[in-house]
């Protein structure tokens, strides 16, 4: 509890002991022969001790013009039981209504905290080394890209950067949810706000700090709570015309009834003050918000941020998940995964060696897959077990030119090697075997005769397909994949992966035609969500009812138009979410179904004169703790 709410819990019980002896002195008729004056002056006390701060709000909220609200409402149902001499009811209305309040402060403190969680991640300085060697401590404002700097054990990492000296564990559990610390070495990428675990890193800063992973996270928790919900929305506009609405009704059935001859003033107030409290909005206004809150704080607890309640109640009603391919389903890690001699002149291992030194001199990743193949060792080779070195004497590095959107070629061994797409084999005039392989295929080609392919595919990621099967588990009823790969390579991937729809050989801007498309699709209330990571994929993330970015890898455009960010880049998350949100909006219903109904029926009591101020208090204080209650349980991932 902080300071403020120990206060609040401290005058309560002072209030509440006090309210129990009088209680007592009451029932037992201890307090009738009492002068009327010094029975006021002892309810009075214990009143103004609890409720002081409730008439003081009342009044400043009057001063600036804001007259409605649940102060007011308190205020002046209080004020008319003292008037009625319902001293007992007046303090118990407003002694219950500050346990609830009291109640309120807590849960609202408590879903909070997973969220408010995520500000410690903020590095308070940074170890600059310098020219000379020493190291300086500055702002983390104050670093600039390029500059060195050292991390010690247990210290944050400043901004985002790459290791240049030393190895380490770093903890990314405050930013992904993941518990398990991350080794890393030098040319490694770190991001800010991760703590380093035990070693001594020397890292170069890659942005500045207000670019970093760790200051967009914060203004995307700070920015949070502006983006309401339709339910909140709602809530605010009922609440705005509800309360001057039920206080208009309240001074009616005070005044007209016994106008009317039909009840006695006394009774009339009564019924008014009963109708005040339990027409307080608490409930709704507080367990609305405090149950997105609490999606919310439930969702960054597993590492995904979400901009705002409007983004989790559209997640809720998600049914078509597309993906782009690379580096969202796939690792965007380019692997040989295939060698296909043509014939006996050449083996595997004769093959790869002269594909390898063809694609030596480019930079090109499908060139460096090639490359890796043959100098690391491969396990379609002789389980991998060897290592070899590039031989630049056997290539004319002047001869290598690229042939734009074919291949390459290159003089081996003072000989035209050809490497390349299908097109390319066909433009020369060289007769291959067309490869039916899912990937990209390389044909090699060396003197006008053909040697044969190499195949290298993008590696799916661990767990795709089973975020995929927990995705449909989830209500998700249609999966459709965007790529801008070969129609075979992309098949293959959404056949592994279990994806109902692939798209394949798209331009950046085919994506967005085709999300238009499927959003025109939809069933009216469904909402299609788009996963993806590039700078290309911002246009889509913008376009789609819910944009979902991955935050570790992808890009800062993607990030910045997404609307949901995972910050570990694990898609198996993305069903939780739902799940969450589904979970949210459920409990968000309950709450307004359950607290409309309950205040509805006591108010219709009320104004019949069929029940008492304590049930009013019941319909007010303790429907808002039962709101409040169900609202908590959003925080939990159950």
């Amino acid at each position: 509890m902080t300071k403020k709410q120990k206060k609040t819990r401290n005058r309560i019980l002072l209030v509440l002991a006090i309210f129990i002896v009088l209680l007592i002195l009451d029932k037992t008729g201890m307090l009738e022969n009492v002068h009327p004056i010094i029975q006021f002056v002892i309810y009075l006390i214990p009143y103004i001790i609890i409720g002081f701060d409730v008439i003081k709000k009342a009044c400043i909220n009057i001063s600036h013009g804001q007259v409605f609200d649940e102060n007011f409402l308190m205020m002046i149902a209080t004020f008319g039981a003292f008037g009625i001499r319902e001293y007992s009811e007046a303090l118990a209305v407003m002694l219950f209504y500050q346990v609830g309040e009291l109640f309120q402060s807590y849960a609202v403190g408590k879903s909070r905290q997973s969220i408010t969680e995520l500000m410690s991640i903020a590095p308070e300085t940074a170890n600059r080394v310098e020219e000379d060697g020493s190291v300086s401590e500055i702002d983390p404002e104050e670093v600039s890209i390029g500059d060195i700097l050292l991390v010690r054990a247990g210290e944050k990492i400043p901004v985002d950067a790459i290791v240049v000296e030393g190895e380490s564990f770093i903890d990314t559990a405050a930013l992904t949810g993941e518990s398990v610390p991350r080794r890393v070495k030098v040319d490694d990428e770190v991001i800010s706000g991760c703590l380093n675990g035990e070693g001594l890193l020397k890292v170069r800063a890659t942005k500045a700090y207000e670019d970093s992973t760790v200051a967009k996270i914060l203004e995307l928790v700070e920015n949070a709570s502006n983006k309401k919900s339709r339910m909140e929305n709602f809530i605010t506009r009922f609440a705005r015309y509800y309360t001057p609405v039920v206080t208009i009704g309240a001074v009616l059935l005070a005044v007209i009834p016994p106008l009317l001859g039909q009840i006695p003033l006394s009774d009339s107030i009564r019924r008014a003050c009963i109708f005040l409290i339990v027409s307080c909005p608490c409930a709704l206004v507080i367990s609305v918000p405090l149950g997105f809150f609490g999606g919310i704080g439930a969702s960054s607890k597993i590492g995904v941020l979400v901009k705002g309640s409007n983004f989790l109640e559209s997640v809720a009603l998600v049914d078509t998940v597309v993906f782009d391919k690379t580096g969202t389903l796939t690792k965007g890690e380019f692997k040989v995964t295939e060698i296909i001699p043509a014939g006996n002149d050449v083996d595997y291992k004769e093959l790869l060696k002269i594909a390898a030194h063809g694609e030596a001199l480019s930079n090109h990743p499908i060139a460096k897959s090639v490359l890796f193949a043959y100098t690391e060792g491969t396990k379609l080779i002789d389980n991998g077990n060897w290592k070899n070195q590039i031989d630049f004497g056997l290539i004319e590095e002047a001869s290598s030119k690229e042939i734009a959107g074919r291949g390459l070629s290159v003089l081996y061994e003072g000989k035209e090697l050809l490497l390349g797409s299908a097109k390319l084999m066909e433009e020369k005039n060289i007769s291959f075997n067309r490869a039916d392989s899912a990937g990209t295929v390389v044909y090699v080609a060396i003197d006008g005769k053909y040697l044969g392919a190499v195949v290298i595919s993008d590696v799916i990621k661990d767990g795709a397909a089973d975020a995929i099967r927990s995705m449909k588990e989830a209500g998700v009823k249609k999966t459709v994949m965007l790529t801008g790969d070969r129609k075979k390579a992309a098949e293959d991937v959404a056949g592994k992966i279990g994806a109902d729809e692939v798209i394949a050989e798209l331009l950046p801007a085919d994506k967005v035609s085709r999300v238009e498309n499927l959003l025109s699709s939809l069933d009216n209330g469904s909402k299609l969500a788009f996963v993806g990571d590039g700078i290309n994929d911002a246009p889509v993330l913008m376009r789609a009812d819910v944009g979902i970015a991955m935050g570790s890898l992808g890009s800062d455009a993607a990030i910045e138009a997404a609307d949901i960010v995972i910050m570990d880049d694990d898609i198996s998350k993305i069903s939780t979410v739902m799940k969450i949100a589904r979970k949210t909006i459920r409990i968000v219903k309950e709450n307004i179904v359950f607290a409309l109904a309950v205040k509805l029926i006591i108010l219709v009591l009320g104004a019949l004169g069929l029940t008492t101020m304590w049930l009013a208090v019941f319909g007010d204080v303790g429907v808002a703790v039962i709101a409040i209650l169900n609202s908590m349980r959003a925080l939990k991932n159950d």
